[in-house]
């Protein structure tokens, strides 16, 4: 039965091309002319008046979860949008600055901040809600905050799901497990203490690791030290099972990082904290190795919000996050030009790398190995900088770079993350692919072309190769973490689109989660992980 036989009569919309024939040309509710949309309108019938429904507009934006950069274009292009909305909490605020507020009240992390700590979030990233929106989901895209992970450490591994559940296997000499014992876990267990905490992301070094909670908590567990070396001294105390952080209580922190004789952390303000490897001045300021206080790190980051840190071989790299776009800062030993100056030279303080700018590049992900560095920019391209050893840069040899260099074999792809390890690197494209190149030692770059009759599978690679290997798990790869390690063999995981972790690389610790057979020491295919993250 159509409408006219039922006795409803029937709506015609003037934007909408009359397809019906005579027959609703008959009807008797007439019809309006075609008129040109604009975004005020004269309340003309069939027109939907934007400032006459700004609230609907308002909620369309937030429940859209709109780019920061869509948002100004919006206010760019039309004055609806720029005008004050006369809407709590702020009548003064535009639509797009109400939305982008709204925004970064879904995040976790600014959701217990107090008026004042919003505001000064705010002025620190340049005056504008949308330019916190873009401080806030950087941080995220960064680190996979709030986001299922896995963490590939010096022989032992972490995992935490989606719901901020931890799990932990491998080697436990230090505790670094956090089951309370020292016993080795060949499978992955869960860490019972930590059951009502949510965990939004984790770190691992040598007999340590280091978890964050979504309320800013560190808690860490394993070797009690924040700076000693890979290996440790002796009468070092062990902790063997999660344990608060008590010098950073008052400070809320969304992320941590394991160096090579320091410890860093960053704050939900963008201000990073540093513990031991200070002596001489090293890191800008004044510590011993078993300094337990955190030490901001200023000079110039003092007022620069940084959005993701991360840890190598006695240096640390800052990714900074200003009105005027992202960049980078370098600080700590300069062997092997890893901190990207153009020089061999240790930088005391934080120094800005120039090169991304004469690059016309904007950084948006960093990673450190142990002796080398790389950055993914926002159109894709991959910078690589350092120890050039095993062809761990991926420029077809094994030359050192004291520049960030663009990878030209990967100018064709669109990167959106990096990871490093000792000699090696790991980049993901946009559509889920895998590519590494570097140290082949263990098996941990997934080439397996011994079994395919092409020779050696533990071959070092100098330039990127497709892992073919993680092509067959038929899934989206949105995770890719190594070891990152000079003292211990390399493994490495895969974490695709549903939550599956596939594992490759040295398994003598336990540390891949899966069991090795008739004396295996390594995985050379990647296999799958017994937990759902």
């Amino acid at each position: 039965m159509d409408a006219t036989t039922s006795g409803t009569p029937t709506i015609q919309y003037h934007n909408i091309p009359d397809q019906s024939g005579t027959a609703i040309a008959a009807a008797s509710i007439p019809t309006f002319p075609r008129q040109v949309r604009h975004c005020f309108g004269d309340s003309s019938p069939g027109e939907f008046p934007l400032a006459a429904n700004p609230s609907i507009v308002l909620h369309v934006l937030t429940a859209c979860n709109l780019d920061p950069r869509d948002l100004a274009k919006l206010e760019a292009t039309c004055s609806f949008f720029r005008r004050p909305a006369n809407f709590t909490p702020d009548y003064e605020l535009s639509i797009s600055e109400l939305a982008a507020l709204d925004i970064c009240q879904k995040r976790a992390i600014f959701k217990p901040m107090t008026d004042e700590e919003c505001q000064n979030l705010k002025r620190k990233c340049g005056g504008s809600w949308k330019l916190a929106l873009r401080f806030l989901l950087a941080g995220e895209a960064c680190c996979r905050r709030e986001k299922s992970q896995a963490i590939a450490g010096p022989a032992h591994s972490i995992a935490v799901t989606s719901t901020g559940v931890v799990y932990s296997f491998g080697s436990n000499t230090s505790g670094q497990l956090g089951h309370g014992t020292m016993e080795e876990e060949w499978q992955p267990q869960q860490i019972r203490s930590l059951q009502g905490i949510r965990i939004i992301q984790a770190a691992a070094g040598a007999g340590r690791t280091m978890l964050v909670s979504d309320a800013g908590r560190v808690y860490a567990f394993g070797k009690d030290s924040f700076g000693e070396a890979e290996f440790g001294v002796q009468g070092t105390k062990l902790v063997a099972t999660p344990q608060l952080i008590e010098s950073l209580r008052d400070i809320f922190v969304v992320q941590t990082a394991i160096g090579n004789f320091f410890t860093a952390v960053l704050s939900r303000e963008g201000r990073v904290y540093t513990f031991s490897w200070g002596k001489d001045r090293k890191l800008g300021h004044q510590t011993e190795q078993n300094d337990v206080e955190p030490q901001p790190l200023l000079g110039a980051l003092e007022d620069v919000p940084i959005v993701q840190i991360a840890a190598g071989y006695c240096y640390l790299l800052c990714l900074a996050c200003q009105p005027s776009g992202m960049s980078v800062y370098s600080v700590g030993c300069g062997l092997g030009g890893k901190l990207g100056h153009g020089s061999r030279m240790d930088e005391k303080h934080p120094r800005l790398i120039e090169q991304f700018r004469l690059l016309n590049l904007q950084p948006m992900v960093v990673a450190t190995g142990a002796w080398h560095a790389a950055v993914v920019a926002r159109d894709g391209r991959v910078c690589t900088w350092g120890w050039g050893r095993y062809g761990c840069l991926g420029h077809g040899n094994e030359e050192c770079e004291s520049v960030p260099k663009v990878v030209e074999a990967l100018i064709k792809v669109k990167a959106v993350h990096v990871a490093t390890g000792d000699y090696t690197t790991f980049v993901l494209s946009e559509d889920g692919d895998v590519y590494s190149f570097g140290c082949g030692e263990s098996a941990s770059l997934g080439h397996n072309t011994a079994a395919e009759g092409q020779g050696n599978r533990h071959a070092n690679v100098l330039s990127p190769e497709l892992v073919k290997s993680l092509k067959q798990v038929k899934e989206k790869v949105v995770q890719i973490s190594l070891t990152n390690s000079i003292h211990w063999n390399a493994h490495t995981f895969a974490l695709t689109e549903s939550g599956k972790l596939y594992a490759f690389g040295a398994g003598d610790k336990g540390q891949l989660g899966v069991e090795l057979m008739n004396n295996q020491t390594e995985r050379v295919n990647p296999e799958r992980v017994d937990i759902d993250l």
